[in-house]
Formats: C-alpha cells, structure tokens, sequence
C-alpha cells in the first residue's frame, strides 16, 4: 500500500532495515557464518519478547556489513522501499559504534552510506539527513571520541542520536556528548520514553536540549509532562509496529497514538527497524487503519506532524505541507 501523501520518516535505524534475504546475501559475500540455514530460519527468528531480545539478533545480524558496498547496499534497499511507501524526506540514523567495535572503519561505514544517500534525491525522490546514534549502553568517553573522529572526517551527519538498551541508562549520562554536539551545531534528538520513564523523556529535553523524542509514548504516564509536550509541541516519533514487536504493547489494538494525536501531542509515525517488527510506512499506517480505524483526516495530520518536525529548508517544507494541506482557495 503506497500512501498518497507526502511523509518525511525522522525515526528509522538502518541496520534495523536489513531483511532476512539481504542478511544470507551479505553472508555469502563475505564469507560470513551465521547460525540460520535459510531465510526462513532467520525470518522465525525474528519474535521477540523484549528490547534486548531484538538487540541481540540485531547486533549479530549486523556482522554481514564489512565494505562500503555493503553499507551502501543496505541504504539503497530502504531508500527504494521507502519510496514506494510514499516517503518524500528521510532522516536515517547510524551505529558507528556497532561497527567500529566490530573492527569495521568508520570511514567505510560513511562512505558506503553516504554514497546511496547522495543519489537518493535523483533516484527515489527522497531527500534525507544521517544522525550519528550512540549506543548509551556504553561509556560516554568512547561516545565522545567517535564524535571527534566523525567532526574530523567531516562526516556527512545532519545530528546525532542516543539508541539502544533504554533502561538504566538515563538521558543525562550523555551531557558531555551533547554538549560538543550543540556546539559543532548538530541537530540533537534521543530516545526516551520506549522502555524508559516518563523522567527520561524530561532530562532529554531539560539535561540534553534535544530538539526531538523518539518513541516517548510512555509519557502519556505523567500529565504534567504531557501537558508541557503539548504546549511545546515537541516532536515525538512514534513506531506503533515497534512497540508491539517489543511488547511495548500488548496489541495494536491498544497503541495510543491517535490518542495522543487528539490530545494535541505533536506525533508522527514511523517504522523503526522495519526489516524486524513487520513493516515499514505504509505498513505502520495501513496497520492503525485497520486496528485503530484511523481516518483520513488522523492520517493527513500526522503527514503534517512528520513533515514540521524534520530537518527541512523552509521552501521544501512549504512544498511538502502543501501537498498534504492544500490551500483552500
């Protein structure tokens, strides 16, 4: 299903997009072992009973990518999937850390990276910006130092991100970080509010300064801090298909999003680690119709949402909203 809006998709992992099929295709390339005989061995793999139980399949499958080629590869299939499900602007995240603990450089990981996205435009008809994620389940110090080399490559990162295992791991461990982040001018976004506390998305906005929460549905546990997203309509990106998945929720059927887009939360929907949760864009979307009955005007509001809250230069954000609220004149 190919949505007839424009969307901008600000909440997308993409080693989180690799599917079982380019997974066992990398494998052979590069003569890596995994401990699934087929695709469909790998494919039942992916049932999960929590985040950690996604975090482990999602690091190993991730020791197929060695070269540029791969990496490029891996961010050409999304981007070409996300064009048929009616993405227009795409801000992707990478795990240098992942990577680079695996001994792949991160010189390889951006150049294969930026090659796709640098045709993305020409090719798809999406535009779209890298964010650097940092694993908080590590040291802030060995986040730091990855930052540096980046900025001394002049990596091509619009922003940088905080991902991985959430609880006990708060926002604020990461001052430092973020700090040299704001000060090279970098866009600052992190994830809160998934697994984490309703206080997690608090510090990531008062300790960090960030500009945007991914996930953050569990602020929904404290009206106060509800009542300040609202007022401040600070973006959250939220992945319905995910947090089933990660039995965030119990079923689709209970997902609050179109509950939080009625109480004037500044929400958009996103897909997350599609290749692992069951679906991207289209899917989420087609999902909440069906589960939620979202309705055509729920969806173009959340259009709009994805579209105010990412990284745009003013012109191409006018043109998008036009598209999704045409003027009615």
């Amino acid at each position: 299903m190919t949505s007839t809006l424009p969307f901008a998709e600000l909440h997308l992992h993409l080693e989180g997009t690799l599917e079982p099929e380019l997974v066992l295709e990398l494998a052979e390339r590069n003569a890596v072992t995994l401990p699934f005989a087929d695709v469909d061995a790998l494919r039942r793999a992916y049932a999960f009973s929590d985040l950690q139980s996604f975090l482990d399949l999602y690091y190993a499958n991730m020791a197929v990518l060695r070269t540029p080629e791969d990496f490029a590869d891996m961010t050409r299939a999304y981007l070409a999937r996300a064009a048929r499900a009616g993405v227009r602007h795409a801000e992707v995240m990478i795990d240098p850390q992942a990577h680079l603990v695996r001994g792949v450089p991160l010189e390889a990981v951006m150049e294969g990276v930026d090659d796709a996205l640098s045709t993305s435009e020409r090719d798809h008809g999406v535009s779209t910006a890298l964010f650097a994620a940092f694993l908080r389940d590590r040291p802030e110090g060995e986040a730091l130092d990855v930052l540096h080399h980046l900025l001394g490559m002049h990596a091509p990162i619009t922003g940088i991100g905080l991902d991985s295992a959430e609880a006990g791991h708060p926002p604020s461990d990461f001052v430092r970080l973020y700090d040299r982040a704001r000060a090279e001018g970098l866009h600052l976004i992190a994830h809160a509010g998934e697994e984490g506390p309703p206080a997690y998305v608090v510090e990531a906005l008062d300790v960090l300064g960030v500009d945007r929460i991914d996930h953050g549905v569990r602020s929904l546990e404290d009206d106060a801090l509800v009542e300040r997203l609202v007022a401040e309509q600070v973006p959250l990106t939220v992945c319905p298909l995910s947090n089933v998945a990660l039995r965030g929720v119990d079923r689709l059927e209970d997902h609050p999003v179109l509950d939080m887009l009625d109480r004037g939360l500044n929400v958009s929907v996103h897909s997350d680690d599609p290749a692992y949760f069951g679906g991207y864009l289209d899917d989420n979307l087609a999902a909440l119709t069906d589960s939620l009955g979202m309705t055509p005007e729920q969806r173009a509001r959340l259009a709009a949402n994805s579209i105010r809250s990412a990284v745009l230069p003013a012109d191409r954000r006018a043109a998008l909203l036009a598209e999704v609220e045409p003027d009615p004149t």
